[in-house]
């Protein structure tokens, strides 16, 4: 039998360790490997080099031990382990369906037990097994009679919200790609993805509730449907019944527009089964969008057994979710979290969906805001609740203790785990969590990315959780870390660039448009910098050698080198998070260099100040940061330039900004996409570059 063994580097400090590691899913995966190869893995660094190690292998027992459902089997599990680009072929011979593994999970729960938790700011939804499968039968036979067929293309432009998910099941279950775009997000922005896949159908609903404000997407919906000659069939869900809704302004030039009701009640053959088509392991479920900060995103597409065999894998043993237990992502649709949220039904897990602000009471008793998403845990008995390291650390700077709060107290007993990702997660913000949030519970600090649809790093319930560290290298994700120059320099624990270097199933199966130009930009993408055995992802992070604890620095895109010095904006951050919370919102850490003008990069920090210092920037702040950073980075770490901005540029997803506002400092002339979710700020800094030449 296997044993837990871990090794420990004097300075990391552990915050976190499991009572029962014998009890996880991951553990008895491990302990039927042995049993199976004659092996002798006894702990999670050994299980995991072997998964690296032998591929085919370790990609076959996953299948089985996560009891993928095929209609076919497949005939070789992987065609070559040496070359990541062009994308080798997983499990050829197989069919499947995506969302039949979804909605008939293998450990399946009683028909009559709760599939679907829908939550908004004040009201809740319970949806069983059986209620989800038969309005998915209604939907997907509604959209074969509308003439959808495998291939097309279907949107959403929808919140998180039961019947997004109905919608896109049903989508995947006849073959169509879906795509999501959340509500909240600009026309421009929307049309900038949409108008590249050109979709068949598109649900949209026709407002959202956040804040305790309606608020109506009618003039939005016209104006995106106006500009997508393909269009055939608008589909409007009806979110908020109070809003009038007119949809014969709204209907698509060649094409129709109906409300969702109509939509599934007008079906010629209301007793039609739910038919699963039977599809190639990439045949494709879903198009995301790289950020597109800098210009149009990139479509990228992801296959349907690459995606539901990497988060069955991430679910059951990295995060050791069972049947019944419930799934809690903050998420809108258009973030990769949403697809993932979503695979939890395959685990026989009951997915709670928010539709909503974060901060929102949930009554008028007593409270403040911050407490929203602790009453939730507390209320819909949360087993695993999943959020942004943006979230946790206002949290954090609120010093709330959800547990002692003065108002109601929550004990948050059902919750086993918490799970982070967006951007680096502080090391300060670790131990807030489990100083004032929850003692005993798995902190998964998680990276990956949309362009996997999945992680790379993620949490372990069979292992500690040390301050400031991803606890491991994700099963099968061969990871490494690279200088410049290609080296690898994993086992030296110095930075560089995060890559992987043996296939995974969850690579995506095309860039859209299909053919020679989508390949092109597929290659341009991952494989431009190290060659196509290596995937480039452009996360800079460093490795733990005693630990194998994964630490984020960052984009590499965004590496600071002043001179010749490579280092994270992510160390800048947390220095401030820990020290400067009180006099600092937010701030953003830009490398400037202008060919023919500097011989060497300036740092240059811009914070947003906190409203204690609405009057503007104390006399003293600057130098207190440049002391604070010299002593604990050290002095090469020190920004040359620190002021004050009034606001930080985001993504749509709360993602800082940073190469945009780094191009503006470079004097670089690129167009700065549609991503940027509040990117009229951006003059600010075009004024300031000119202003500080």
């Amino acid at each position: 039998m296997p044993h837990i063994d871990v090794n420990v580097e004097p300075e990391a400090k552990e915050l976190w360790r499991p009572s029962s590691p014998e009890t996880t899913q991951i553990y008895d995966f491990m302990t039927k490997v042995n049993k199976k190869f004659g092996l002798l893995l006894n702990d999670y660094d050994t299980l995991w080099k072997w998964s690296v190690s032998e591929p085919a292998q370790f990609w076959e027992e996953i299948w089985h031990y996560t009891k993928i459902n095929a209609h076919n089997p497949y005939q070789q599990v992987l065609d070559s382990k040496d070359v990541l680009f062009p994308r080798p072929s997983f499990f050829e011979g197989s069919t499947l369906n995506f969302a039949e593994n979804l909605l008939y999970p293998a450990t399946s729960p009683d028909e009559d037990s709760v599939a679907v938790i829908g939550a908004t700011e004040a009201a809740r939804e319970f949806i069983s097994w059986k209620e989800l499968r038969e309005r998915v039968r209604l939907c997907a036979n509604a959209l074969k009679e509308a003439g959808l067929k495998t291939g097309d293309r279907v949107a959403g432009f929808v919140g998180n919200h039961a019947n997004t998910v109905v919608a896109m099941l049903a989508a995947a279950s006849i073959g169509a790609f879906w795509t999501g775009v959340s509500p909240d997000t600009g026309v421009h922005a929307v049309l900038e993805r949409l108008k590249q896949i050109q979709p068949k159908i598109i649900f949209a609903d026709n407002g959202s509730f956040y804040n305790g404000k309606v608020h109506s997407s009618h003039a939005k919906v016209r104006e995106i449907v106006s500009e997508l000659p393909d269009l055939e069939l608008l589909v409007l869900l009806i979110t908020t019944p109070e809003l009038e809704v007119n949809l014969d302004d709204l209907q698509p030039a060649n094409g129709k527009a109906k409300a969702y009701g109509d939509f599934v009640s007008e079906i010629k053959d209301s007793q039609a089964p739910l038919e699963f088509a039977s599809l190639r392991p990439d045949h494709p479920v879903y198009i995301l969008y790289s950020s597109g900060t800098t210009g149009a995103p990139k479509p990228i597409v992801h296959g349907s057994l690459g995606t539901l065999l990497q988060h069955k894998k991430e679910h059951l043993l990295h995060c050791d979710i069972r049947p019944g237990d419930r799934l809690f992502y903050f998420t809108t649709t258009t973030w990769m979290m949403w697809h993932w949220l979503v695979s939890g039904l395959a685990s026989g897990a009951t997915i709670v969906l928010y539709d909503g602000s974060p901060f929102r009471p949930f009554d008028a008793e007593g409270g403040k805001g911050e407490m929203a998403m602790p009453r939730l845990i507390e209320e819909l008995q949360i087993t695993h609740f999943g959020t942004s390291a943006k979230y946790l650390s206002l949290l954090e700077q609120a010093a709330l203790n959800p547990r002692k709060h003065v108002h109601r107290p929550v004990s948050l007993q059902t919750l086993r785990a918490i799970f982070s990702t967006g951007s680096p997660l502080a090391p300060s913000t670790f131990e807030y969590v489990y100083s004032s949030v929850h003692h005993d519970i798995m902190l998964g600090s998680i990276t990956g990315g949309t362009d996997i649809l999945s992680l790379f790093a993620s949490g372990c319930p069979i292992l500690p959780v040390y301050k400031g560290e991803i606890q491991c290298r994700s099963l099968g994700m061969d990871i490494s870390v690279f200088d410049y120059a290609g080296k690898d320099i994993s086992a030296t624990g110095e930075p560089g660039d995060l890559v992987c270097v043996t296939p995974f199933p969850a690579q995506p199966v095309m860039f859209w448009p299909p053919g020679p130009t989508g390949l092109e930009k597929y290659r341009k993408s991952y494989f431009d910098v190290f060659g196509s055995s290596v995937w480039h992802h452009g996360d800079y992070v460093r490795l733990n050698p005693q630990t194998g604890g994964v630490v984020m620095l960052g984009r590499s895109d965004g590496v600071l080198k002043p001179s010749g010095v490579r280092f994270g904006s992510a160390e800048i951050y947390n220095i401030l998070l820990k020290h400067f919370a009180e006099d600092v919102e937010d701030s953003l850490c830009i490398g400037r260099r202008r060919d023919g003008i500097d011989t060497d990069e300036t740092v240059v920090l811009f914070v947003r100040l906190s409203s204690r210092n609405e009057s503007g920037m104390p006399a003293d702040l600057a130098a207190r940061i440049q002391s604070t950073i010299r002593k604990e980075l050290s002095p090469r770490h020190v920004p040359g330039i620190i002021d004050a901005c009034p606001e930080i540029p985001v993504t749509s997803n709360g993602k800082k900004v940073e190469n945009a506002v780094k191009q503006i400092l470079c004097g670089l002339n690129i167009k700065i996409g549609a991503s940027v979710a509040n990117a009229s700020c951006l003059d600010w800094y075009r004024n300031w570059a000119s202003e500080n030449p």
